[in-house]
């Protein structure tokens, strides 16, 4: 994955791509053939956008709850970080007045 000849194909260029599967009634592996592209690519496009529009495998995340997942991550990594420093300054400032 990830080699140099990866090319990188438009979010437009994706819709229709999907939307062609949809409407054709033929198979991801039929049409990524005719488009010239690797079906693993197209069966991930196709995957992505019927997770987004509610249809995918049951557990499977929207792209918007994949963000809200990754942001919220982030929120709780960063307030573990400011527990961390906290309980150190409290530390620091117990010992200070014991002294």
């Amino acid at each position: 994955m990830g080699s140099k000849y990866t090319q990188r194909y438009t979010e437009e260029f994706k819709r229709d791509a999907i939307a062609l599967v949809d409407s054709s009634g033929k198979t991801v592996t039929a049409v990524a053939r005719e488009l010239g592209i690797s079906s693993e690519s197209l069966r991930g496009w196709y995957r992505k956008a019927k997770a987004d529009r509610g249809e995918g495998e049951s557990g499977e995340l929207t792209s918007a709850e994949r963000e809200e997942l990754k942001r919220l991550r982030k929120e709780v990594r960063e307030q573990q970080q400011t527990i961390e420093i906290l309980k150190k300054a409290t530390a620091f400032f117990v010992k200070e007045n014991d002294r």
